[in-house]
């Protein structure tokens, strides 16, 4: 892995973890294409780079994260099913994450909700995510938990989830971004635990592309940040779902004609 590399998927990262595109979907293919997936070093820097992203939320969202405890008690709820579920399900979602055609699948088919879910969810009662209860954070939490399949996007899941609790789409948007800190970071410590239990011990460059990566991944998850909520709340998700479906069906005619897509 050198810097042309760590530069790009940090970008894929910061672009699409906040889009309901699948960021994990992305990384799997953007390091598969450029025949570096199978190296343990890039699959830790895939989520390592995560933290860039969770401080880009922390930094837009400043005084939210220190308005109140109930804010925390919120997220602490919602978190509590994936990370059950991670936890129980770990080794099936590894298997997962190794698989190009899973991910072309769940493109295409999180693409065509995505076609139709403004129509689905037309009434919203709660348009500040403040108004949130400890119920609705439970709710879209077991929402988040569909997200460990790669292609499904961790925030499609928990912003549909959120909407179909009668959540604004902006709302729906701002709580998953939260949600994303305690998840994200939680994935990223156990990464970082799973990489040195493994006997890897990072040297000096490798240290040198994290930190480039996580720097890359802040800003232009900070730009995609405002990019998402102006355009979600004006426009809903229709590009979003068409962009999924081509992806999802050029990856699914490369694999169906032979072109070697796999991760290990």
């Amino acid at each position: 892995m050198n810097f042309f590399h760590a530069l790009i998927l940090a970008i894929i990262e910061g672009l699409t973890e906040y889009l309901p595109i699948s960021s994990t979907g992305h990384m799997i293919l953007g390091s598969s294409f450029m025949g570096i997936a199978s190296d343990p070093f890039v699959k830790f820097f895939t989520v390592a780079i995560q933290l860039g992203a969770i401080l880009s939320v922390v930094v837009l969202y400043f005084k939210r994260f220190f308005k109140s405890i109930d804010f925390y008690i919120k997220l602490v709820i919602a978190f509590i099913p994936s990370a059950i579920f991670g936890v129980l399900f770990s080794d099936a979602i590894d298997a997962l994450l190794e698989s190009p055609l899973g991910v072309a699948i769940s493109l295409l088919v999180g693409g065509i909700i995505l076609l139709f879910v403004d129509k689905w969810f037309t009434k919203a009662y709660i348009v500040d995510s403040d108004e949130i209860d400890y119920l609705t954070a439970l709710k879209i939490g077991f929402f988040q938990c569909i997200a460990m399949v790669p292609g499904v996007s961790r925030s499609g899941a928990t912003i549909v989830g959120g909407m179909s609790q009668r959540l604004s789409r902006k709302a729906a948007a701002e709580f998953s971004f939260f949600l994303a800190v305690p998840t994200m970071f939680a994935a990223t410590a156990k990464k970082a635990y799973d990489y040195y239990k493994a006997g890897f011990v990072l040297n000096e460059e490798q240290i040198k592309l994290l930190a480039i990566g996580n720097v890359v991944a802040f800003i232009v998850a900070m730009l995609a940040i405002k990019f998402f909520i102006d355009y979600l709340t004006k426009y809903g998700f229709r590009l979003f779902g068409w962009y999924r479906i081509i992806v999802g069906g050029i990856i699914l005619a490369l694999i169906l004609a032979g072109y070697n897509l796999q991760v290990v």
